[in-house]
This record gives C-alpha cells, structure tokens and sequence, in this order.
C-alpha cells in the first residue's frame, strides 16, 4: 500500500478548504487528481486516501474514479498519447495514424509500451475537428498530424525529449499534468506563455475584423478590473438602485374586529402556493376548489338541484336530440327493452332458472 507524501496531504488539505465546510465532497475529482499525480494512476490506494480526508466510503469514491476516463484504473506511462478516430478525425486519417503508432508501438488500446514511457489511447471526439486529424500528449494538441508525423513525436518522447505542442504550453509528463488539473499552477519558468492559438481558432477574430464588426460601446483598451474593483462597482450600484426606489406606501389603519384586536392580517392556514395551485388545477380532487383553472368559476356555496330538476333537464335533452333511426343499436328501443324484461321474468319464474339473459326476440334459454 503505498503511503502518500507530506506534500500530498498538505495540499490535500489545501483542496478541501476551497470548498464549503459542508460541501466537503465536492472536492472529490481534483483530489483523484492530485492523488494520480503521486502514482500515475489512481490506485486502490489512492480511493482509500481520497475516502479518509473525505470521509467517504471506498465505493464512493471508486464510483466517481471509474465513471471519468482521465483517471486511469492501472499504471499509465509518462505520455498518454491520445489519437482521435472519431468521424471527422477519421475520414481525414485518424485510423491510420492511430494503426501506424499501434503498429510501430506494439502496443494497442490503453496498453502501454515496455520501457514505461508511452500509452497509446483511442479518443473519441478532442474537441479540435478544424484542425483534424489530431493527437493529444497529456492532453496537449499537435494538430493536422500524418502518420510519419505522428511517428516523429513518439519518438523523440522515447528519447527524452519534448516536442512542442501546436497549441497550448509546453509538454509536461502525465504525473505533472495531473497537478495542474488538481488545481496548481505549473512552477516552471514561462511555463503558460508558451505557444499560441492557432489560425483556425482565430478565422473568426480575422473576418471580423476584415468586415468591421465589433461589439457596440467595446474598447479594447479597457483594463479588465480585478475582483475587489468588481465587487466595489457591484455594490455601489445596488446602493444606487435602492436609493432610487420610491419610499414605500404607508400601510393603511384599517378598523379593529369586534373582538377589538388590533393585531396584523395575517395568510389564511389554508392559503397555497402556486405550484400547489398548478398542481392541483392539473389533477383536482373532489374536495378541492380550483379557483384559478382556467374557463372556470370560483364555486359559491348554492342549493343542491332537486332530483326532479335532474330528470326535467334529462328529459328535455332527450327530447331536443331523437335516436337516429336505423344507425340505432339493437335492442336499444323502449319497447323492446320492457318486452324482453318481461319475457326473462316469465322464463324464471316458470322453470325456477336463474335468469336468462333477454334478447331482442325473446329468452335464451
């Protein structure tokens, strides 16, 4: 079991207080971060320490450091080479550099090479498809790569050197860049002044600028301020606001009760909220009053209908719409329906069946 150095939990220490006593946890990935960066992959090890300062369980953990694919579950070389075979990458070439390097490597998909220094990686999508095919070393870009060109990189890493990126800073070894995900900068001299974007990635400044675009009211010139200038100019201008806001209406004295209580109105227990509201407007109850459906009334508290009432408006609907003649079902008529009734009274009472069931004609027996 390896043990992780002073440093390490120092700055261990120094993650979890970045977050709020209570939010603890959520200082989980740059610590599979950190603890990766002490042993190039995150080991059985590495989960129990990450679930002790924590205070998590090892599943916990296990369960975040096996869903993201940047944390490696095994020893992983000083370079992860990552080559992107995803459809746009690939129709330019990304399988064939992909096969060239597995070939001349010997290794394949997430295998690494025997002296320690390359993991070779199929990638799906890098983000990067104007400048495709491309291939990442510790997740820096070297952009429109070939297979000889790819060969080249690979080659000069396996004997110590390091190839400048197209983009981004200069090359740094899995260890160093798990670091820097963790959240600390990168201590070598002139480190992120290195490299610089690329002319894709710059197509859209170049047109606007050729055609006069700009942002209106922008000037270029303006010193981006600092975050206590942010602050200040944030608060002074919600003092401004509230200054401005009209002084609020004198609360109207209205008459005591007849109790003679002068006591605040205060919400009735009854009274919901609008998601309640809305809730049951879409699923009301028997009980419940949906005042504020839509097309409906508030309900008043009114006399009951007399059951004859009922029967007249049944009535009268009935009169106002006649059957339709030969579309109606059988036995459907008034006639019919009495006729057969009787029938099936006859039927059981003469042979002390249990009742038949009555057709249009007569009694199924």
């Amino acid at each position: 079991m390896s043990v992780f150095t002073e440093e390490t939990r120092e700055r261990a220490r120094e993650i979890i207080a970045r977050y709020p006593a209570d939010r603890s946890r959520s200082a989980l990935l740059p610590l599979l971060h950190l603890v990766q960066s002490e042993e190039g992959y995150v080991s059985p090890a590495g989960v129990e320490f990450c679930a002790e300062v924590l205070g998590l369980n090892k599943a916990q953990v296990g369960a975040v450091a096996t869903f993201y694919t940047m944390y490696k579950r095994k020893p992983t070389g000083d370079y992860l080479v990552s080559v992107c075979t995803n459809t746009m990458c690939n129709v330019l070439g990304g399988q064939e550099v992909y096969d060239t390097l597995a070939e001349h490597l010997g290794v394949g998909h997430d295998e690494t090479t025997a002296d320690g220094k390359i993991t070779l990686e199929h990638a799906e999508c890098l983000a990067a498809c104007d400048y495709g095919p491309v291939m990442t070393v510790n997740y820096d870009f070297f952009d429109n790569v070939d297979p000889q060109g790819a060969l080249g990189v690979v080659e000069e890493l396996r004997a110590g050197g390091r190839p400048m990126p197209t983009r981004g800073a200069r090359l740094c070894t899995l260890k160093e860049m798990a670091v820097q995900l963790a959240g600390f900068a990168d201590e070598r001299d002139a480190a992120v002044a290195d490299g610089g974007p690329g002319e894709p990635t710059l197509r859209g400044l170049r047109l606007a600028e050729q055609h006069g675009i700009s942002v209106p009211g922008f000037d270029p010139n303006t010193p981006i301020r600092s975050k206590a200038e942010a602050d200040k100019a944030a608060a002074e201008a919600k003092a401004r606001a509230e200054a401005a806001k009209p002084a609020p209406a004198a609360e109207p004295v209205r008459p005591a009760a007849a109790t003679g209580s002068t006591a605040p109105d205060v919400k009735a227990p009854d009274d919901k909220s609008p998601q309640i509201r809305t809730a049951e407007t879409r699923q009301p109850d028997a009980g419940t009053a949906v005042a504020d459906a839509p097309g409906t009334k508030v309900p008043t508290d009114t006399t009951a209908p007399a059951p004859r009432d009922a029967q007249a408006a049944e009535s009268a609907g009935a009169a106002a719409n006649p059957p339709a003649g030969d579309g109606k079902p059988a036995g459907d008529e008034a006639g019919a329906q009495q006729r057969n009734l009787k029938e099936a009274e006859a039927g059981a009472g003469a042979n002390g069946a249990g009742p038949a069931v009555a057709s249009e004609t007569g009694v199924q027996k």
